[in-house]
């Protein structure tokens, strides 16, 4: 008996030193990410590293620890452009950076319009007479885009680069529906409308391979022109033309392939590049061979921070999908975007606005929403810019007629002017089990729609004609923001998505040109002089917990992530399956009356792993109210 209560005792003892040390942990966390700050004052002599592990966006999404924990997986990086530009330009005058070392051996890509600005900044500090140093092991586009750039590209000797172009694709569900005999309602307006093909066709119909075909084209071509601009010695074309001629010809070794068409300048490993970089940087000799001085990239925009004060254009930014809610940032939540609006209208400093619009839409109420508390800005007589990133369709159209004016990029996809919602039924399947519905309705409405006893003619032209009143809607704006008749808006919407140069050339945009031109533009209608306006940017302050936790989540520099050319591929086609939980969510219907470009998400860097596959893990658990 002795025995048995010593060791309860000792259980008990451990028990409790488990729980003590929790709390110390739990509280340590908490003490050291109140105090955790990017370090302004870690600016050393040296290089300024721009290591890029991970993608461009315009809005970093919060990151959700508990999803990240359910998910198994680590979250990718997210570096925001306005920063790396920033950083970029900051630099190329300030004497203390010998060199810009460019470090894109784990970069997962960007939108094109991102990238392309990135690009000019590094092409500015290169002008300045500032020297730019890549390496990386394997070029995709969206890395190449950048190394294009640079005074110096280097890649590893087991390394390579392979280009493949916009385009690809998506999964088709009909037959897999007509299996499970799930039955997909659908209710659209638009020709050009496939976001909705999926749960209606086994296949593209020829429309929307028309309509892709017709934006990708040209997008391609800017990628291809953008490059040889930057590098007029690489010989592109013909391995662009014939990738599996090319490599052939010199037998698989892609280095050599790289080599032969100067693609790239040097061929060495990281020590190699390291100790090129140290050359101009100093060598770090605590950190080992090919280790340089350098700042990092957060210690440096930490260090120089934005002008405030005095007069502002506000900036806001619609980045992600637009849902219903306070969500984001990384999603456009309708009720913080208006919060975050109206807030900007108690500044009395804030004389003119900027919406920054980098969105393949979503819901059409949150878009309206939004819209209207943009026009209270203009309603109060503040000019209203609008500024399109690499994406602003459907929902994100919506938005962008509340604008006095329109900024894009060629790059820019645009448009998708069209409505539409899915709901699923399943009473083809219960039947099958013998499971059948019944009941007394007081009118052709009641207990409508019916999930499972399936939809009667009633609500489907319910539905329908709210669907096409909807896009009467949508048309009118266009039609008021451009000067427009709503029958000229209709030859080119009907869910047509648009390259930014055709967009500009059918008057849904006005003009081409950077977010810094639509600040620029919108100063000038405020009458502000130049140099005598500050950007405040009208955005959800994530705070030090939320950013300590992310950081404790954030892969490693030592992450296993491979970096090959199959890896890369493989690591693309992975990113993709969260379509699949995407279309899920979407045939739920819980997400309403959708002015939505799915094929234009492609356009934008993936969501993080964990928080995608969080939003349908915690969709579920909403709609059961758990």
């Amino acid at each position: 008996m002795g025995f048995v209560k010593g060791a309860w005792k000792v259980l008990v003892a451990i028990k409790d030193g488990l729980v003590l040390l929790a709390m110390l942990l739990f509280f340590g966390l908490i003490l050291a990410a109140l105090s955790w700050r990017p370090n302004p004052a870690a600016v050393t002599d040296g290089a300024l590293l721009v290591k890029l592990d991970g993608v461009i966006v315009e809005e970093p999404e919060n990151i959700d620890p508990v999803a990240t924990l359910l998910g198994g997986q680590a979250p990718l990086k997210q570096f925001r452009e306005r920063d790396v530009i920033r950083a970029i330009d900051t630099a190329a005058d300030d004497d203390r950076v010998k060199v810009i070392a460019l470090d894109l051996d784990r970069f997962m890509g960007g939108g094109q319009v991102s990238l392309e600005q990135i690009g000019e900044a590094l092409s500015r500090a290169k002008a300045k007479g500032k020297p730019i140093y890549s390496f990386a092991t394997f070029y995709s586009d969206a890395a190449y885009l950048l190394a294009a750039h640079s005074s110096e590209i280097w890649i590893d000797p087991m390394g390579g680069a392979a280009f493949t172009g916009p385009g690809g694709s998506r999964l088709y569900y009909k037959d897999f529906l007509d299996r499970f005999k799930v039955t997909a309602h659908v209710y659209r307006v638009g020709t050009f409308k496939s976001a909705v093909e999926p749960y209606l066709r086994s296949d593209q119909s020829p429309e929307a391979k028309q309509a892709l075909l017709a934006v990708y084209e040209p997008i391609w071509a800017n990628w291809q022109a953008d490059v040889k601009k930057a590098r007029p010695a690489a010989d592109l074309a013909g391995y662009i033309a014939d990738p599996a001629a090319a490599i052939t010809a010199v037998n698989g070794d892609l280095v050599k392939l790289a080599t032969d068409r100067k693609i790239i300048d040097k061929v060495g490993d990281r020590t190699a590049f390291g100790k090129r970089v140290a050359a101009l940087a100093g060598a770090d000799e605590d950190e080992g061979p090919g280790a340089f001085k350098h700042t990092s990239l957060t210690d440096w925009v930490a260090a120089n921070p934005a002008k405030t004060g005095g007069d502002e254009v506000g900036v806001i930014t619609i980045a992600g999908t637009i849902v219903d809610g306070k969500a984001g940032p990384g999603t456009a939540g309708g009720d913080r975007i208006e919060e975050l609006l109206h807030e900007g209208l108690q500044r009395d400093n804030l004389k003119a606005l900027v919406v920054r619009v980098d969105s393949p839409g979503g819901s059409a109420f949150a878009s309206e929403q939004i819209r209207r508390a943009i026009e209270t800005y203009r309603g109060r007589k503040i000019p209203v810019v609008i500024s399109m990133g690499n994406v602003a369709a459907s929902g994100g159209y919506w938005v962008a007629t509340a604008g006095d004016t329109i900024f894009a990029e060629p790059s820019t996809i645009t448009g998708s002017i069209g409505i539409f919602a899915v709901l699923p039924s399943f009473e083809r399947a219960l039947a099958d089990y013998g499971v059948k519905a019944d009941g007394v309705a007081t009118t052709d409405l009641s207990g409508q729609p019916d999930l499972l006893g399936g939809f009667n003619s009633t609500v489907d032209t319910f539905i329908q004609r709210t669907i096409e009143h909807d896009y009467r809607r949508f048309l009118g704006l266009v039609g008021k923001a451009r000067g427009m008749t709503p029958a000229q808006v209709d030859d080119i919407a009907q869910g047509r998505v648009w390259d930014g140069g055709t967009a500009r050339q059918i008057k849904l945009v006005d003009r081409f040109g950077s977010i810094d031109d639509a600040i620029a533009e919108a100063a000038k209608r405020a009458k502000l002089k130049d140099d005598a306006y500050s950007v405040h940017y009208l955005e959800t302050k994530p705070d030090a917990f939320e950013q300590f936790v992310s950081g404790m989540f954030t892969p490693s520099d030592d992450s296993k992530q491979a970096r090959g050319l199959v890896a890369q591929l493989a690591w693309r086609q992975h990113a993709a399956l969260g379509q699949v939980l995407g279309d899920l969510n979407l045939l739920s219907g819980a997400q309403g009356v959708q002015a939505w470009c799915l094929e234009c998400s492609s356009a934008l860097p993936p969501r993080t792993t964990a928080n995608a596959s969080a939003s349908w893990f915690s969709q579920i658990f909403t709609r059961t109210g758990t």
